[in-house]
């Protein structure tokens, strides 16, 4: 979370065409609840391999029944998830996140995410892709452009992330994307490996190209 009062600074809400963002592969937007987006989720909660080190899975009504909660967004739209579409192709292949990161909750404290505020809570990014996604760069590509997003169009000035002592693939993502092995720390109601980023790191990380 800023050192600097976040939940006091006045809040410009992002146009949708502003929240819309591009990679070379991918396009990444506002999670919308529709229809595909609801198939989106079916495919990666559904999918015990793909929410291995991350939940159980859900059935389809469970996450028709979310979707009204998880498409909230806070700070004029900059908090929130993100559905990951390949451009090429106009396939959706997973979601990526900034969200309120848990620390004694199981999950994301909803509560938290308010369309005129920052959350009071570390910020944290993720990502999550199905299967046939999965080894060629993509997940690098979403988090690396999720974390320029937060740290250009936000008063962000630091970003944490966490991941299952096990998911060694998502610890080598977050590495190579110039986030920090900060050790093991507490999060979603259990013991995590931590890793974080600031403003500073990122902006050094960016002119050394």
């Amino acid at each position: 979370m800023a050192e600097r009062d976040m939940t006091s600074c006045g809040i410009v809400p992002l146009s949708p065409a502003e929240l819309v963002l591009e990679t070379p592969r991918l396009r990444l937007r506002p999670l919308a609840g529709d229809a595909g987006d609801l198939a989106l989720s079916v495919r990666l909660f559904t999918d015990p391999e793909v929410v291995r080190y991350v939940c159980d899975t859900f059935t389809e009504a469970e996450l028709a029944a979310e979707m009204p909660v998880i498409t909230r967004r806070g700070a004029g739209g900059r908090i929130g998830i993100w559905t990951v579409t390949r451009k090429d192709t106009g396939e959706k292949i997973g979601s990526s996140i900034l969200l309120p990161l848990p620390v004694e909750l199981d999950d994301t404290d909803w509560s938290l995410v308010v369309p005129e505020r920052y959350p009071e809570a570390e910020i944290e990014v993720g990502y999550m892709l199905v299967r046939e996604a999965w080894g060629q760069g993509f997940a690098t590509e979403a988090c690396t452009r999720l974390l320029e997003f937060a740290f250009e169009s936000t008063i962000l000035d630091e970003i944490k992330a966490t991941t299952d002592p096990g998911n060694v693939a998502s610890q080598h993502v977050l590495t190579k994307c110039g986030l920090r092995h900060e050790g093991m720390r507490r999060a979603y109601d259990c013991d995590c490996c931590g890793f974080s980023i600031t403003r500073a790191e990122w902006e050094t990380k960016r002119r050394a190209g």
